[in-house]
């Protein structure tokens, strides 16, 4: 219990000083863009970069792990999307939203930190993998459907050309596919500039947090949705559990990878879905309400998943 608690409180604890930092300061959200800038653009990637481009070339050719990661990832969001769309009789756009809610993980910021604080750098190409393949996804869905229900009139190779840009020149996908010609070619960087990316890369947990934190603190909750009754099941315990099943059904994968994928997808929902719903005026103060509840509902939930691995209670295999 000692060792779980060693890893879960210092990350939740940069997510608690963030939001305490934003109550106490009071400064405007424009002041969190420079802080944000570094993490998407410069600490991140180079992480990625870093991890990735040490990386066996035969662990970045596990297509069968990355198609069942994301399939899952994505029966969840249909799973949601049509409560939303048939039960509730929210339209395609508010279903939309309603599915990444209880599909889109914070994987992103939290994903890094966390899955290398608890399962050390045997995480970092699962972590890679399922974050650029999943986000290729989401940049994909999202502006799809919303294009079906009118919320988006570009004409489809406007709207084609914009997602496919979104895609391929995203920071993190940029440094996890130069990471993987580095590691293709045997190449690294020279000391100094090595020396640079260790820097860069040691800065990204605790900024990235710590700007979730304020991010959080930013975005006051006002009333509580109704639909949280669906997308907290989904997204805290559904996913990460049909995850863990998926990839022992689906074939043998190392216990670290299998740990790394059920710990994204157990994460709460991602602060990307508030975005695509500001973006396109659907569902915004309930997108909100949704990443904040899930987030505070994770700190118990990702800390019961770390004890059962910790503790020997899950096995990387749930049919041996």
């Amino acid at each position: 219990m000692a060792q779980m608690m060693g890893l879960v409180l210092p990350f939740f604890g940069l997510i608690l000083l963030g939001v305490a930092a934003a109550r106490i300061t009071r400064q405007p959200a424009e002041a969190l863009g420079w802080l944000n800038t570094f993490v998407i653009y410069v600490a991140l990637p180079a992480l990625f970069f870093k991890l990735v481009s040490k990386t066996p070339v035969d662990q970045l050719k596990r297509f069968d792990f990355i198609v069942t990661a994301v399939a899952t990832t994505y029966v969840v969001f249909t799973a949601v999307f049509l409560i939303a769309f048939l039960v509730r009789r929210s339209g395609v756009a508010e279903s939309t939203v309603q599915g990444l809610a209880g599909a889109y993980g914070n994987i992103g910021f939290m994903g890094p930190g966390l899955a290398l604080l608890a399962f050390g750098e045997k995480a970092a190409v699962p972590l890679a993998l399922i974050f650029c393949f999943e986000n290729a996804v989401h940049f994909t869905v999202a502006p799809a459907m919303m294009a079906f229900a009118g919320g988006d009139r570009r004409p489809p190779l406007a709207l084609a050309r914009d997602v496919g840009r979104k895609v391929l020149l995203h920071p993190f996908n940029l440094s996890t596919l130069v990471g993987v010609a580095a590691a293709l070619a045997g190449w690294q960087p020279p000391l100094a500039m090595m020396r640079l990316v260790d820097s860069l890369a040691q800065a990204a947990a605790p900024c990235a947090l710590f700007a979730m934190g304020v991010t959080l603190a930013l975005r006051p909750l006002k009333r509580v949705p109704v639909e949280i009754g669906v997308i907290v099941p989904a997204k805290l315990v559904v996913h990460p559990l049909l995850m863990y099943l998926a990839l022992g059904a689906a074939g043998s994968f190392d216990p670290v990878w299998v740990h790394t994928a059920v710990l994204l997808a157990a994460l709460p929902t991602a602060t990307n879905v508030f975005v695509i719903a500001q973006q396109y005026h659907v569902w915004q103060e309930r997108a909100s309400a949704s990443v904040l509840i899930t987030t505070v509902l994770s700190v118990a939930t990702v800390t019961g998943f770390l004890y059962l691995v910790t503790s020997g209670l899950l096995p990387a295999d749930p049919f041996p």
